[in-house]
């Protein structure tokens, strides 16, 4: 079995190959805007789903697709519009509690896993000033929730409760066990 990521991100693509899982990356494009009134935990999952849904896949291929947001009091915090959204958001999550959700969907012909991990992060309280900074570095830009835990923003966070992987962008654990799972020899 062959392993297809249907994503363009370059966490997921690292966290993969430092697990020793090889695979291809074949992106889908595909619109992530949340539907009225979803629920956090059904817009990564959906999210996930059609993304794998939208690769074309050989049936030795297996594809990946996840999709990861930040949740802060029931408020999808997706990736910013631009630096003053992503200010918002840092100064929301200033010395706040919020989840970390991961939608994860493998596809193997039209047999579909579907799962979510959660992750508890508590960021430490932020000064205006190092909003600012970290805006003007631009790693805040690409990223669900304004801020990327293995960078700059590494030195913001007091603790987690649960896969740090899976505030990078993709649970390595629970994807490989499926991975497992959905390889083994269907009749």
């Amino acid at each position: 079995m062959r392993l297809v990521l249907a994503s363009r991100s370059p966490r997921r693509a690292e966290l993969l190959r430092a697990a020793g899982i090889d695979f291809t990356v074949r992106a889908a494009d595909i619109d992530e805007t949340p539907l009225p009134r979803e629920s956090p935990r059904d817009y990564v999952l959906r999210l996930a789903e059609e993304k794998a849904r939208a690769i074309s896949a050989e049936p030795d291929e297996i594809v990946l697709a996840a999709d990861t947001t930040v949740v802060l009091a029931g408020e999808i915090l997706g990736k910013p519009l631009n630096a003053a959204d992503a200010a918002r958001m840092l100064r929301a999550l200033s010395g706040q509690r919020h989840e970390v959700i991961t939608g994860i969907c493998l596809k193997r012909g039209e047999h579909i896993i579907r799962d979510i991990a959660s992750t508890a992060v508590w960021f430490a309280p932020l000064s205006d000033l190092e909003i600012a900074d970290y805006v003007a570095s631009g790693e805040p830009m690409d990223k669900a929730g304004a801020y990327g835990i293995q960078g700059l923003a590494s030195r913001f966070i007091d603790r987690i409760d649960g896969s740090y992987s899976n505030v990078v962008g993709l649970p390595v654990a629970l994807t490989y066990r499926h991975l497992q799972f959905i390889s083994e020899p269907r009749p």
